[in-house]
């Protein structure tokens, strides 16, 4: 489990799963998600959102993870751009961290 700060005060914070940083890896979710200025703003957040229900609506069969991304994670209350902006920093730590891990068990 991960926990990530969602505004700006540090009063609010949310927890991710790693089930959860798996999905985003999956579907890639992030993936030309921020537009070329780099700000993640509440469009970005919006624009998301969308993404992810389009992806639901579209695949036929079991949506459960992406479901429960969904409740945990994306429309979780606390979740605003700040914390949006959290997460993709998360997920990009993440990502090396488990490159290196791939990295260290070949060797």
């Amino acid at each position: 489990m991960y926990t990530i700060q969602t505004n700006v005060s540090g009063t609010r914070s949310m927890e991710i799963s790693e089930e959860n940083l798996q999905t985003i890896e999956k579907y890639a979710l992030f993936q030309h998600l921020i537009d070329s200025n780099g700000i993640v703003d509440e469009s970005v957040l919006e624009k998301l959102k969308l993404n992810i229900r389009s992806l639901i609506t579209s695949e036929e069969g079991n949506n459960k993870e992406l479901l429960d991304l969904c409740i945990d994670v994306i429309y979780h209350n606390n979740m605003k751009a700040f914390g949006l902006h959290q997460l993709i920093l998360l997920y990009i730590q993440w990502e090396k961290k488990k490159d290196k891990d791939e990295e260290t068990e070949e060797v």
